[in-house]
């Protein structure tokens, strides 16, 4: 018989919780990808500090950074389902890994086109 499952709450939940997100980012870090999307959000930060970016721009570029981020979580989870409920290639699975990559690109563009835009308005325009 399987032990009854406890649900937590109160601080016990919020700690629990902390704890599960840090497992996640921990696993985040072992893909490469994501420690590219990371040297690229630093790198982008940095530019917007030494052009002068104002704090609602920095704000904004820490916001996109993170919603990047977690479309990245997003689509590592997704591939991790896939490769455990299909081990084969299928075109199902193929699809759902290409949409969450697809996602991932966007976000990428998203956060590459607001760093190009400020630096470049700030660059041009002091």
């Amino acid at each position: 018989m399987k032990p009854a499952v406890t649900k937590l709450t109160g601080i016990s939940h919020f700690f629990a919780a902390a704890s599960y997100s840090l497992g996640g980012f921990k696993r985040l870090l072992k893909e490469a990808a994501f420690r590219q999307e990371l040297l690229f959000a630093a790198v982008g930060l940095i530019l917007l500090l030494a052009v002068g970016a104002t704090l609602g721009e920095l704000m904004i570029a820490v916001m996109l950074f993170l919603v990047l981020f977690a479309i990245e979580a997003l689509n590592t989870a997704i591939e991790e389902v896939i490769d455990r409920i299909s081990p084969e290639i299928s075109s199902v699975g193929k699809h759902a890994k290409d949409l969450g990559s697809f996602a991932v690109l966007c976000m990428l563009a998203a956060c590459g086109l607001f760093v190009l835009f400020t630096v470049g308005k700030h660059l041009l325009f002091g």
